[in-house]
């Protein structure tokens, strides 16, 4: 093995370790997000059902628009603060956060408090 693939096994066994604690009802959905070199994923998911309600990331062209560059904190933050609109469009006003192996630190954070800052409550 080298470097990169101890670096994504140790990611998925943290994500996995998160994932046992955490679980998305119908009534307080899981917020998931994953983010790759380039780009910000973040998506509203209902364990449950096994539904994704909504769905925002970087790749988007109607987001990339604003943005610079789709791998730093502002463009996690343009991230949060779509996934937060689209959630409380679909009525999703509370969820729990998936933070998917990675440290609540950087982009992940960013994520975090855009969509807070937009009205969704963790």
């Amino acid at each position: 093995m080298n470097r990169q693939t101890d670096r994504r096994a140790a990611r998925i066994k943290r994500h996995v370790r998160v994932r046992t604690k955490l679980r998305g009802a119908g009534g307080r959905p899981r917020l998931s997000v994953f983010r790759s070199l380039h780009h910000v994923y973040a998506q509203v998911i209902d364990d449950v059902r096994g539904r994704t309600l909504a769905a925002a990331s970087t790749v988007e062209p109607d987001l990339r628009k604003g943005l610079g560059s789709t791998s730093g904190a502002a463009a996690a933050a343009a991230v949060g603060k779509s996934i937060a609109e689209r959630a409380l469009g679909k009525g999703v006003e509370v969820v729990v956060f998936d933070r998917g192996g990675f440290p609540y630190h950087g982009r992940i954070k960013a994520v975090a408090e855009a969509a807070r800052a937009a009205g969704l409550k963790f």
